[in-house]
């Protein structure tokens, strides 16, 4: 018979913040001061303190542990993790919140964090504590579905862009090569996502390429869907 007592919790916010950086997806990650796993690289996060928001938490512990300013994140609540064993100091659910920004700043560690920086997302992958390979993977996934259904690729290039750069960052957050071709056609003939500036970059080799912009859109139709 299963057992009826009531599971006594404490609430936890972690954060994956990602960005582009050196051609790189990479994720913001701490390296814990205190005790469990101390020494070991986690996602910058906490505990919710008696009568605060689970969202007030998440932006407090990313500017304690590393600087940034989650209030100017658009941090989205993605999950629940609530494993038994998912935490030695006893049970603990986690509510983890996801943010892909680009021109993001280097990060301090600050509070129970002894170091804070950007890290390439493989290179951290298989060594995080508690359950954040888990939180990382299944982050990125969403991440990775952003750019099929949205427009957000478009942030992480310049004011003026080429196809290029666009299919660059798909690549980097897709961790898969694209052909250019087929890009392309999807990109300009999906309405709202680019718009043609008349410009075209001179290259050092080869021909112009033409320049973009921003289309209007914020949501792709149809999606831009990767190779299964």
């Amino acid at each position: 018979m299963a057992d009826r007592d009531h599971a006594q919790l404490r609430i936890a916010a972690d954060l994956v913040i990602l960005t582009v950086r050196d051609g790189k997806l990479q994720v913001l990650v701490i390296t814990r001061r205190n005790f469990p796993f101390e020494g070991r690289r986690a996602l910058p996060g906490g505990f919710v303190r008696v009568g605060e928001d689970i969202g007030a938490t998440a932006v407090r512990e990313l500017s304690e542990e590393t600087g940034l300013d989650g209030a100017a994140l658009r941090l989205e609540q993605f999950a629940v993790y609530g494993a038994p064993d998912r935490d030695p100091r006893g049970r603990v659910v986690s509510v983890p919140y996801l943010a892909i920004m680009p021109d993001l700043p280097i990060p301090t560690a600050g509070s129970d964090a002894s170091t804070a920086a950007w890290m390439p997302v493989e290179e951290v992958r298989a060594g995080l504590a508690f359950d954040h390979d888990l939180i990382l993977d299944e982050a990125v996934e969403r991440a990775r579905r952003r750019l099929e259904l949205t427009t957000i690729a478009t942030a992480f290039c310049p004011a003026e862009f080429t196809i290029g750069d666009l299919r660059n960052v798909y690549e980097v957050v897709w961790g898969e090569p694209l052909d250019p071709r087929n890009f392309s056609r999807k990109v300009t003939g999906t309405e709202g996502f680019v718009e043609p500036t008349g410009g075209r970059r001179l290259p050092v080799t080869g021909r112009p390429a033409a320049l973009y912009r921003a289309g209007g859109a914020t949501t792709l139709n149809p999606p831009i869907l990767r190779q299964r």
